[in-house]
């Protein structure tokens, strides 16, 4: 087969793991038909967001307006599914790495090429599967209550599963920082064109006739089940044909290594509880999750209260095409602007990128807060603004882990990092903010104004009781509630993260020190061959 040549700026410069050089590509077997590493790596996200971004629209209303479910059956099923969403990303990341955790007998270390083998054998399996799970929401095949309850935890389990997976993929797959970020620039441009099935998806949606949307479910689901399997198995070959010719090398140094080791003693197995003891110790760790579960609350919060906004600021004002059209810039912009925040991370850090990220979240509101509620459209600008920035720093918590991973790996002396464990870990640790972000919001809403979302009546003795509380404004309680609801929530959140970004400290020389002591630690337990 003809091989072809990509400059020497793309991906991967200085892996520590024998397979994906800057110069790989993967070839489908047709004329002409050549991807990069990135690209296949990328296009994961594509598969998994074309779905999810439809589940998450779509499936409510389903179940409320077309499958009729009653309150009890659907408070019942969200609350399971919050308890599972919660414990399973620990759960299959433990069952995942635990073999990585520590080896018997130091002839038996699994290598950084197994590792990844398994990453990529699950992804092949565990994403058609997803994708089948997806399909079940569309049909009535069981009493709605029952359905929805199997329908959330058979989907969120297939898509903790993918997602864990893919993540520590992160990780596993290159260790430099400018590595990772091209990494994760090919899944922003992937996931961007993931968030078009949302407006596709307008054109099928009817509640009272449903099957073009089923059809055009089963579309989806079909192209994302081909693409998991035709990729996963295309990076699969390709990283057995690089990773072979050195396996015989490898495993004689593994002989050496042994027979001039006479001294190696088994390694105590680690349990739960001597992981989570580990855990614990982990400063960076900690500060990095409080941080984190701050954002996830933000992020909760301007997706739930993003109608509320659109409706009681600005819908007196504002045409509904304006309106969808702030809605869809707060779909496809965090992405597009990733890549913008990507080529700053990779030029200043992705520590100094979040903390101005904070500090743009905190200037903005106080801006906001100063012009007051009626310049409507300086409000269009922060509402797309404050959610476009918020989820835009989401998407890069993925490189802070993938580097927590690194430092968990040296300080603990791993023969493997558990990347999909500690991935898992900050999900169950962080995902109770998607829980705190209504129940505040709605709270604060009530004290503020009096307004419950739940029973449409006003609360006696609320803090703003009249009209007339801006001097003459005659602003209505409920929209100056609303505008204290989205400037100061965002203020209160960047002061806090601030506070706990600048007790991390894994950035600058600490950063390139741990990874050093990776790449060395790994040639020193001789997984890692010689960098292509």
């Amino acid at each position: 087969m003809k091989q072809s040549t990509v400059p020497n700026t793309t991906l991967f410069h200085r892996l520590t793991i024998p397979h994906f050089g800057h110069d790989d590509v993967v070839t489908l077997g047709l004329p002409g038909r050549v991807f990069s590493t990135g690209v296949l790596y990328g296009s994961l996200s594509l598969f998994i967001s074309i779905l999810h971004n439809v589940f998450l629209l779509y499936y409510v209303e389903t179940f409320v307006s077309v499958y009729k479910i009653d309150k009890i059956s659907f408070w019942v099923g969200e609350t399971v599914f919050l308890i599972w969403n919660s414990v399973n990303d620990p759960l299959f990341g433990w069952l995942s790495d635990r073999s990585f955790l520590s080896s018997p007998q130091s002839g038996s270390q699994v290598t950084s090429s197994e590792v990844v083998l398994k990453r990529l054998k699950a992804l092949s399996t565990n994403g058609p599967l997803f994708a089948l799970s997806f399909l079940a929401f569309w049909v009535a095949w069981a009493r709605p209550g029952l359905q929805f309850l199997l329908c959330l935890c058979l989907y969120d389990g297939f898509l903790t599963m993918v997602d864990l997976h893919h993540s520590a993929l992160l990780a596993d797959l290159a260790v430099s920082a400018a590595d990772r970020t091209r990494l994760n620039f090919h899944c922003s441009v992937f996931s961007a064109l993931g968030s078009f099935s949302v407006f596709l998806s307008y054109s099928f949606w009817d509640k009272e006739d449903f099957y073009l949307f089923r059809l055009f479910c089963v579309t989806l689901a079909s192209f994302s089940v081909l693409g998991f399997f035709i990729v996963s198995r295309m990076l699969r070959h390709s990283f057995q044909q690089m990773a072979c010719p050195r396996k015989d090398e490898t495993l004689m140094h593994k002989e050496i290594s042994v027979g001039n080791s006479p001294s190696t003693q088994p390694e105590k197995p680690v349990t739960v509880r001597l992981y989570l003891k580990q855990l614990s110790r982990h400063r960076n760790f900690k500060w990095f999750v409080s941080m984190n579960l701050i954002q996830v609350f933000h992020c909760h919060f301007n997706n739930n209260f993003f109608p509320l906004f659109l409706e009681h600021l600005l819908s007196d004002n504002i045409s509904a095409s304006t309106g969808s059209i702030l809605l869809g810039i707060s779909y496809i912009a965090p992405h597009l602007n990733n890549m913008y925040f990507l080529t700053l991370c990779q030029r200043y850090g992705v520590y100094h990128v979040i903390r101005w990220l904070f500090m743009v979240k905190l200037g903005l509101s106080v801006v906001m807060v100063l012009a007051g509620a009626d310049h409507i459209y300086l409000l269009c600008i922060f509402i797309a603004s404050n959610r476009v920035f918020t989820e835009g720093t989401c998407k890069l918590l993925k490189l802070v882990i993938s580097d927590l991973v690194d430092e968990d790996f040296v300080v603990n002396r791993r023969q493997q990092a558990t990347s999909a464990l500690l991935f898992g870990m900050v999900a169950l640790l962080t995902k109770p903010g998607q829980t705190f972000a209504p129940l505040i919001g709605t709270w604060l809403l009530c004290v503020y104004t009096g307004y419950d979302i739940f029973e449409r009546e006003p609360v006696k003795d609320s803090l703003v009781s009249v009209p007339d509380v801006v001097s003459g404004s005659g602003t209505p309680p409920l929209r100056l509630g609303c505008f204290y609801l989205l400037v100061f929530v965002p203020i209160a959140c960047a002061l806090l993260q601030l506070a706990a970004w600048s007790q991390f400290t894994l950035h600058g020389r600490k950063l390139q020190g741990i990874k050093t002591l990776r790449q060395s630690a790994q040639h020193g337990h001789l997984i890692d061959v010689k960098a292509i």
